[in-house]
């Protein structure tokens, strides 16, 4: 990505935030949209925190053409709460690409009709794109944990059930 496109995405960084996080904050429930915007304190919002926090890296890490370790701590929070709460995949990284929309439209036209930002724009969605693969990779971990864990405590109370039946038999005896 040249200077030039990453020159006006920090320029426009703020506003470009403030709509990709309500554009995430708008996937939930009406009531937990508006506290999510309005609410962003680590302690009394620890979901709005952390997407608030999250989207800042990311669009840093983008900025600065996605540094894998980097964007992995930023996404993995994200990705976690939107995976425990029963988003489908497409759901849950929709968020990923709706930053493509958002960069067009805070950029206008103008911008985008300069000479060679077609090509600078190409190489920034290629660079998002390759983010929602990554993101995909750190659902399904989180999505594999979490049926493991369902399933082990399937098993858990399944044994602890057969245990109180053995003793329920053993105490007719």
């Amino acid at each position: 990505m040249d200077m030039d496109l990453k020159k006006h995405l920090k320029e426009k960084k703020p506003a470009i935030l403030k709509k990709w996080f309500d554009a995430v904050a708008d996937t939930y429930p009406e009531n937990t949209s508006g506290f999510l915007k309005k609410q962003k304190a680590q302690f009394t919002n620890p979901v709005g925190y952390t997407l608030a926090e999250g989207l800042d890296g990311l669009f840093e890490a983008l900025l600065r053409e996605l540094i894998p370790e980097t964007v992995k701590t930023f996404l993995d929070g994200i990705i976690r709460i939107r995976a425990i709460q029963e988003f489908s995949p497409s759901e849950a990284l929709a968020f990923i690409f709706q930053l493509k929309k958002i960069v067009r439209q805070e950029l206008g036209s103008e911008i985008l009709l300069k000479p060679g930002m077609t090509d600078e724009l190409a190489a920034f969605d290629s660079t998002i794109d390759d983010l929602a693969l990554f993101a995909f990779d750190i659902y399904m971990k989180c999505r594999e944990k979490i049926y493991e864990l369902k399933a082990k405590e399937a098993t858990n109370m399944t044994f602890r059930l057969l245990q109180q039946a053995r003793i329920i038999v053993d105490g007719q005896d």
